[in-house]
């Protein structure tokens, strides 16, 4: 069973600095070497490092660089047969400063160009797995069938139909009610803090019930960073705590967990094993610098989580 992932790639230009500038002010950064990253194309490799079908598909310009991010994730065993070009759009890059322990990261923006699906493509999603991907994406989705042109939530709606589950990353940014014909029917929605007090005004997992059911989405997942995560059904909450670890970058830690509860689910494992395994697979991701830091294999993260669990 092939999982699609739907987002974006880019170059990282790592900085570190010894605080944040207000407005107004200056500050000095120290560059450190840049490496490739984009939130969806990390758990894509993530995905793919636990043994998962990867397949990757985002919009690209035609330079050296993206030639060069589509043969990083080649070589980190995602498929790459379905991605995007148009020539006309920028570069792709993220600036990324780690200041006490946290990150900031600045996106080059994109703009909102559609993505038109092959029809091959379109084939290819409509088989049964799940698919991981942003609201910023799936907005711009279309396809030309040949009888008529599926675009956006109609165009989701029909991979549902055909058996694609969609896990939806929302991140810092939450939703809006405009955005619930793309999350109706949802597989799993995951939030961060940030995003989830956004979305609903406060931070009550279990206050959120009638709006799943009303959207028929089976799983809200909200991480809660060194804290570990917690998810709900509409009813039942499911919690797992966090591991203590020294930080050394927190750069890519949630898409390390939305990756690997993605393959957790692909196994048929229960909701509760897998939200644990990936809160196991995002903690130890923190201990390493880099944004593809939670590429790992099963047998490395359940003995990573083992033996912290021994302590």
């Amino acid at each position: 069973m092939t999982a699609f992932f739907i987002g974006d790639v880019a170059i990282d230009e790592y900085y570190t600095a010894d605080r944040w500038p207000g407005r107004a002010d200056k500050g000095m950064v120290n560059e450190l070497p840049a490496e490739i990253g984009g939130s969806i194309a990390n758990a894509a490799v993530v995905h793919a490092a636990l043994g998962g079908e990867t397949q990757f598909i985002s919009l690209l310009n035609d330079s050296l660089l993206s030639r060069r991010l589509i043969a990083d994730l080649r070589n980190n065993g995602v498929g790459v047969s379905h991605m995007l070009t148009d020539p006309a759009i920028p570069e792709s890059r993220n600036l990324i400063f780690l200041v006490d322990g946290e990150h900031i990261v600045l996106t080059v923006e994109m703009g909102d160009q559609p993505m038109w699906l092959s029809f091959e493509s379109l084939e290819a999603l409509r088989q049964p797995g799940f698919l991981y991907t942003t609201l910023y994406r799936v907005r711009r989705l279309r396809c030309d069938t040949g009888s008529g042109v599926l675009a956006q939530a109609a165009l989701l709606d029909d991979l549902r139909k055909h058996g694609r589950r969609a896990i939806f990353d929302l991140d810092v940014g939450g939703c809006r009610q405009e955005d619930m014909p793309y999350l109706t029917g949802a597989a799993v929605v995951i939030f961060n803090q940030v995003g989830f007090r956004t979305a609903f005004g406060h931070d009550d997992l279990s206050a959120i019930g009638d709006w799943m059911r009303a959207a028929g989405i089976e799983w809200v997942v909200r991480t809660l960073a060194s804290d570990g995560a917690e998810a709900s059904d509409g009813s039942a909450i499911l919690r797992t705590g966090g591991f203590p670890v020294e930080v050394v970058d927190v750069t890519g830690a949630g898409d390390t967990f939305g990756g690997t509860l993605t393959w957790c689910l692909t196994q048929g494992q229960p909701f509760a094993e897998a939200l644990d395994f990936a809160v196991a697979a995002a903690s130890r991701s923190v201990t390493v610098h880099g944004p593809r830091g939670g590429k790992a294999s099963h047998d490395e993260i359940r003995r990573w989580r083992d033996t912290r669990r021994q302590v």
